[in-house]
């Protein structure tokens, strides 16, 4: 049997958290080979963490045509191995800052059969065994749960902002650690963050995503210059940078999604109702006792 032709294959992508809303993700169609590492740049409420929690299989698509395959596989119906998410709702919940020592933690969870992977994690993200996870701090917990996804051998790994709590320095050697394993094994990353200091070396694609759409699918990343990342208002020089490319990319959205608003979408930041001034009126608009 030939391998897939993408390791990761999205196409005509439409989701609604509630039926009847509106779509939080509209036509998305993406396609990812093999060994690439690719960075999903776009502001909050742009529907990156929707998406990978999709190709994660946590939330049911069953939109007629619609297709979601990982190595050649449905992700709802027939579930590929190796595939590893790493969100950060991990760190809240309580399971995890219960009192348990971190060494029983990670052999609950079948640490003990991935040592060697397990030790390098450990060292690289300088995790002690024996801190207590109700005790550490959320960076730290977060190192942990680093650990725990990445000890085992993956194919696909989908990160959704899970450096955000780690300092500079370990999250240098985690991206070097990540880039290496994907380069020596050919896996694949889909990675949504909105930290880009150190990260030009990081990715082979970059992509641009909008209230729910692509702006710019997948491309192959480094530009050679801002026009080829769609950027043709701004100089941005020679071989911008992805945090100047992320930067403009972010500008040029609010100023969408700001025209949008004069248009009739519901308008965000400050509102000019007026506030009572007389206490009598102000708590009585505001008595919550009743």
């Amino acid at each position: 049997m030939a391998p897939p032709a993408y390791e990761i294959s999205v196409d005509k992508l439409t989701y609604a958290h509630v039926p009847g809303a509106p779509p939080s993700l509209t036509n998305v169609n993406i396609h990812l080979p093999k060994g690439s590492r690719t960075i999903l740049v776009g502001a909050n409420g742009a529907g990156k963490s929707t998406l990978l929690q999709i190709l994660a299989g946590k939330r049911l698509i069953s939109s007629q045509g619609t297709e979601v395959r990982i190595k050649g596989r449905d992700v709802f119906r027939s579930t590929p191995e190796g595939i590893t998410f790493l969100g950060t709702e991990w760190a809240m919940n309580p399971v995890v800052r219960g009192d348990i020592v971190v060494s029983d933690f990670l052999n609950s969870v079948g640490g003990y059969r991935h040592k060697a992977r397990r030790d390098l994690l450990l060292d690289i993200l300088d995790v002690d065994l024996d801190w207590h996870m109700h005790q550490i701090s959320d960076g730290e917990r977060r190192r942990v749960q680093l650990v725990m996804g990445l000890m085992a051998d993956w194919d696909v790994l989908l990160l959704d902002e899970v450096t955000v709590d780690l300092d500079v320095l370990v999250r240098n050697d985690l991206l070097q650690f990540l880039k290496k394993d994907s380069e020596t094994r050919g896996a694949t990353i889909l990675y949504a963050t909105h930290i880009f200091d150190g990260l030009n070396e990081f990715p082979t694609h970059v992509a641009h995503m909008h209230l729910g759409t692509f702006l710019m699918e997948p491309t192959a990343w480094p530009f050679a210059s801002a026009a080829a990342g769609g950027i043709t208002g701004a100089d941005l020089g020679p071989s911008p940078s992805l945090y100047a490319v992320a930067l403009q990319w972010l500008g040029e959205d609010r100023e969408r999604r700001r025209a949008l608003e004069k248009e009739g979408r519901k308008r965000r930041g400050a509102r000019k109702d007026a506030v009572p001034s007389d206490s009598e009126t102000f708590y009585r608009k505001y008595d919550y006792s009743h």
